[in-house]
């Protein structure tokens, strides 16, 4: 291996200093005199959270893939480095080659979550390359961003050369030649980013411009450059058991967030909630196949030696060959010591049945996410779970031997109420009354009910995006009505209640909502001193609101005002499939608390068979009548 970047002085001086020496197992290492392309793909958290990403971990492999293109890796240095790297001046540098990031071809940021904003310009200026996209010379990387928050890039568009809308197997190849071509020709920097402009799903932000109403909502939103498409369809691969995925992901040295095999048995979900973001931009459902599936797992256990498999997926539940799968792995695999973990199942006797062989029921709690407390609410939210379906759950699984239960809502719900509230403090004590009917002879001691509560965050191509945002003073009085309810239940003692804090969530909604004004507060709020803000020991809440005021912008008129129909929003410019006459249709049913069936009941229209397959070509019953 290359010399390291940092000294041992250094080295010995920082909090697990595994996070940058690379060489973990099942890392690529390449001859860089035999490349054309050199491309850092970078995770703007703290290393045990970016080794933890799925996503990372397919790129990696499909670039390295490529004999002319050596993909290497960055995340965001901790602030004790962070603090080191600026004193002395040592350039932010990859972990495969420990070279510095400005002289790549490519910085390519994951954009996991708002909260990550300040950190990616952190991996900008301690990389020596410009934060702001205009100021950058011919000799600095391309910086492009993908994930799930570019389907709203605006807040951060000045940051970046271009955004990747859409999941990243599809293009990048396009991406990759057009450079190569460029350089060999001898093109500019714009060259470049008129190239790939062309090609679908890519946004240059550079190419377009913004025009504002005296109110401050979105007048126009136009091209400059005619090379840039008018709408951004955003990618999607929807042969899923032809596609990339790594049969040796990466293992590091050091305990990380998610320290298992990772099977994706699936993209998409079927359910509709009106909420969730990820149920309507990953529309529609595909599913890998089983063989597929089963021989991956045999592939990446035996590359990687983790003792846990995890079934990735928005619904496992609604995987149709779950059942297949799952026994086969447990038969496989459980004798040899691998563990299986099945996130998002609904609790049913077949969840139940694996929970059994897969976890040590004494030690483990059951999760159900009924998100509202009432069953009008629910409806509203189209959750699908009815009070039924979780009573009987839950009363399966303490007959089974469980007796901890986990319970997610969230408040600030539209069209929300105190008794909607009050629901949520009824529901878990209904949850442990159940429990209490079990002779006490047969019961596993007593019970524990943990309710926790989350601040709801309206997100863009939701049917909730036009919803306004409680402000942090009604968030933290229905927090304490709640905190009420719970202590009048007769089994209180037996249920802890847990809450989000409201500052973080005020924030995610401006950033999810908003528009390019935000990027010069996101700047002079870093340059103020914020960082990891996603971690509260870290955050800076004083901070940033004085950066809004010092702006002139209003946190209300991104987070507490509901939309129009007719408004302009930031994201039009992008086609996720799913149209914007079926999200304002679905807010409508929400509003009168109808339930839309889900995709294999009936089609609702989204405008998803635009992709020609997955669920939508599947039978089904009937259109639902709207």
């Amino acid at each position: 291996m290359k010399k390291l970047a940092l000294s041992d002085e250094i080295l010995l001086t920082v909090d697990k200093p595994a996070r940058y020496i690379g060489n973990e197992i099942n890392m690529v290492q390449k001859d860089l005199d035999k490349i054309d392309i050199r491309f850092c793909m970078c995770f703007p958290d703290v290393y045990e959270i970016g080794m933890s990403h799925l996503g990372i971990q397919i790129l990696y492999d499909m670039f390295n893939r490529r004999e002319d293109t050596y993909c290497e890796r960055v995340y965001s240095p901790w602030v004790d480095l962070d603090k080191i790297l600026r004193e002395k001046q040592i350039p932010l540098f990859a972990l495969e080659s420990q070279d510095p990031i400005k002289n790549f071809d490519f910085l390519g940021i994951t954009l996991q979550y708002e909260m990550c904003y300040t950190n990616i310009l952190q991996i900008l200026e301690l990389s020596q390359i410009p934060i702001y996209a205009k100021d950058r010379g011919e000799d600095d990387p391309i910086i492009l961003g993908g994930g799930p928050c570019t389907y709203n890039p605006e807040p951060i568009a000045d940051f970046f050369d271009f955004f990747y809308i859409g999941e990243g197997e599809t293009v990048y190849d396009q991406i990759l030649d057009a450079y190569k071509e460029n350089k060999k020709n001898g093109g500019s920097r714009k060259d470049y980013l008129e190239k790939v402009a062309k090609i679908e799903g890519i946004y240059v932000p550079s190419f377009y411009e913004v025009e504002y109403n005296k109110d401050n909502t979105i007048k126009t939103f136009y091209k400059t450059n005619g090379h840039a498409m008018d709408k951004i369809r955003k990618q999607v691969e929807m042969s899923l058991s032809d596609t990339f995925y790594p049969k040796k992901p990466l293992v590091p040295y050091i305990k990380v967030t998610q320290d298992r095999v990772v099977l994706e048995i699936q993209r998409g979900c079927i359910r509709g909630c009106r909420f969730c973001q990820a149920g309507m931009i990953y529309r529609p459902i595909r599913e890998r196949d089983v063989a597929f599936l089963k021989d991956y797992a045999y592939q990446m256990l035996k590359a990687t030696g983790h003792e846990e498999i995890s079934l990735s997926s928005l619904s496992s539940s609604d995987y149709s060959a779950l059942q297949e799968l799952v026994y086969y792995l447990i038969e496989e695999f459980s004798s040899k010591g691998v563990n299986i973990s099945l996130p998002s199942l609904r609790i049913d006797a077949f969840a139940l049945d694996v929970m059994s062989k897969v976890q040590d029921v004494r030690k483990s709690s059951l999760t159900f996410a009924p998100e509202a407390g009432s069953q009008r609410l629910r409806d509203v939210i189209n959750k699908g779970l009815t009070e039924e379906n979780i009573l009987n759950g839950a009363m399966d699984a303490f007959k089974s031997g469980w007796n901890r239960v986990k319970l997610y809502f969230m408040l600030g719900l539209p069209t929300e109420t105190e008794e909607d509230i009050e629901g949520i403090a009824v529901l878990s004590d209904q949850i442990a009354r159940e429990y209490y009917t079990i002779p006490k002879d047969q019961r596993n001691g007593k019970v524990s009910i943990v309710a926790s509560t989350s601040y709801f965050v309206p997100k863009p191509f939701t049917p909730f995006q036009w919803a306004r945002m409680d402000t942090p003073e009604e968030y933290i009085a229905k927090q304490r009505f709640l905190r009420g309810k719970i202590n009048d239940q007769l089994n209180r003692k037996s249920i802890k209640y847990n809450w989000h804090e409201a500052e973080v969530s005020i924030l995610e909604g401006v950033f999810a909502r908003g528009d390019r004004k935000l990027s010069k507060v996101i700047f002079d709020a870093y340059k103020a001193g914020c960082l990891y803000d996603s971690w509260s020991e870290y955050f800076k809440y004083d901070v940033w609101i004085k950066a809004f005021e010092e702006n002139n912008i209003d946190i209300p008129f991104y987070t507490s005002r509901e939309r129009v129909k007719e408004e302009n929003l930031p994201w039009d410019f992008i086609d996720v499939g799913v149209t914007k006459e079926f999200l304002w249709r679905e807010y409508n049913r929400g509003i009168h608390e109808k339930v839309t069936p889900n995709c294999r009941r009936a089609c609702a229209d989204c405008g998803a068979k635009v992709f020609n397959g997955g669920v939508c070509y599947e039978e089904k019953g009937q259109e639902v009548t709207v």
